[in-house]
């Protein structure tokens, strides 16, 4: 088992990367930063407009050190890296299965039902946790509710089906998610999911940590030799990671959206860390975003339970171990891919 790697964030603005040896140099305005090693690195982010010198590209290439560039507001815009890894029979393997509906709805079944159960179990930890702020018998309601969309999305017969109970199961647990921010209600509030652009605090969270969460997955199925533009469910479109967004709905609940709540609730984030647009869209700031990030790798570090493999490992984990179990499903040595079930 690998483990868990370092990624450098890149937030601020003229920041200027170049190799010296086996380190990161990071300067700005002529002003240079403590170096950074390569060895313990798995990827580097950046949020800005930052130089970085073609031999330190060259030389994260050949590490296999991801280079991602994202916009200010968290959009993906590139992705350097070096040789592809893996083999062509896996890969071939996995175009084979996107080609078959049967298979592929096979995989999408697997995908959604641990969707809507992790999305269960995060209502189910709100009521053990905080049953005397929340309406329990609202939440029971939900919840029972998703434990039969997780029955029907076994049984769907076919992929449109399979989108529409994995859609009515998405609307019934965001009808809770509000009641779910149990701190700074003034300034953090949700009333539906909207994202491009997100139109409030909360979404903007929300589809800040999709968006790193889906980057995190796409790295980890290249790790393993898959590819993460063809997907099983998300259907082939230039430039999108299909498969990456395939699987990161069984992370959605359990990586992001606790993460978001845990950030509101601990009052970790404050309303003035985010960017209010004229056109009402509203982005996580520089300093948000430094916030963000600096949580988010301690949440990486924090163990669970492994429910298939039945051992403890690091939540960070998590993209890179489903990753490895997809690749063997593709490969044959099992005989279903087993999604990651939170309990």
């Amino acid at each position: 088992m690998k483990k868990i790697m370092k990624t450098l964030y890149i937030n601020q603005p003229d920041m200027y990367l170049s190799l010296e040896n086996e380190t990161i140099v990071i300067s700005q305005n002529g002003k240079k930063f403590q170096p950074i090693p390569l060895h313990n690195l798995e990827q580097i982010i950046t949020f800005s407009h930052s130089a970085i010198t073609p031999a330190l590209i060259g030389k994260c290439a050949k590490s296999g050190i991801s280079l991602v560039f994202m916009s200010r507001n968290g959009s993906f815009l590139a992705r350097a890296e070096g040789e592809t890894k893996g083999n062509v029979l896996l890969r071939r393997e996995q175009y084979r299965i996107a080609d078959n509906p049967e298979k592929s709805l096979a995989i999408a079944k697997n995908c959604i039902c641990a969707k809507i159960f992790n999305s269960r179990s995060v209502l189910e930890r709100m009521m053990r946790d905080h049953a005397p702020r929340i309406d329990c018998d609202k939440f029971s309601q939900k919840s029972i509710f998703l434990k039969e969309a997780v029955s029907k999305a076994e049984n769907a017969p076919d992929m449109d089906t399979l989108r529409g109970i994995e859609g009515e199961a998405a609307t019934v647990y965001f009808s809770v998610f509000d009641d779910m921010i149990l701190q700074q209600k003034d300034d953090f509030y949700f009333h539906t999911r909207s994202r491009r652009p997100p139109l409030d605090r909360v979404n903007a969270l929300l589809s800040f940590a999709y968006s790193v969460t889906t980057n995190m997955c796409a790295y980890n199925l290249e790790a393993v030799g898959l590819d993460p533009y063809v997907g099983f469910m998300h259907t082939d479109r230039p430039g999108r990671k299909s498969l990456a967004l395939d699987m990161v709905e069984e992370f959605r609940s359990i990586i992001c959206d606790r993460f978001v709540l845990t950030l509101i609730n601990k009052r970790s984030i404050q309303p003035e860390h985010f960017d209010m647009k004229e056109d009402g869209a509203v982005y996580l700031s520089e300093q948000g975003r430094k916030i963000f990030f600096e949580y988010w790798e301690k949440q990486k570090y924090e163990e669970l339970k492994h429910p298939y493999l039945n051992e403890k490992m690091q939540r960070g984990m998590l993209p890179y171990v489903q990753a490895l179990l997809l690749a063997r499903m593709i490969r044959g040595d099992l005989d279903c891919y087993p999604p990651f079930l939170y309990k």
